[in-house]
């Protein structure tokens, strides 16, 4: 009899995030060598993937749906940050770490950016917890 309570192995999730870094960097830095729809959203998408992997690692007892959706909701809410341009604000958004946290403008496609992200993190931890079970 299998278990219905899935926590997640964080060393996993450690081990996976900076693979998603150095990809998401990479689509960045090397544009040139990569189709030009991969170049434009593969950094959107990895970023999404990497919150997901983020709340998933704080949070290893939240199932996959309650992940994804806090992951949505931070995703939804740092682009909808990026309509809003204080002093303050645009300041953090200058130094690299800022950028790549809050991002500068907001953009529809970045939505759907983070969906397809998000969804890629949900469907591969419900493969990896199926394959788990055989």
């Amino acid at each position: 009899m299998y278990s219905t309570k899935f926590t997640r192995n964080r060393l996993i999730y450690a081990l996976i995030m900076p693979i998603v870094v150095v990809l998401g960097f990479g689509s960045r830095a090397f544009p040139e060598i990569l189709p030009d729809f991969i170049s434009t959203y593969a950094g959107d998408t990895l970023w999404a993937l990497m919150a997901f992997l983020m709340i998933a690692f704080i949070f290893p007892s939240l199932s996959t749906v309650k992940v994804a959706a806090i992951a949505l909701l931070f995703s939804l809410g740092i682009e909808l940050s990026q309509l809003y341009h204080a002093p303050w604000i645009d300041d953090i958004r200058q130094y690299r770490l800022g950028a790549l946290v809050l991002g500068h403008g907001f953009l529809w496609s970045d939505l759907v950016c983070y969906s397809f992200g998000i969804a890629m993190g949900a469907v591969g931890e419900m493969i990896w917890k199926n394959c788990k079970k055989v």
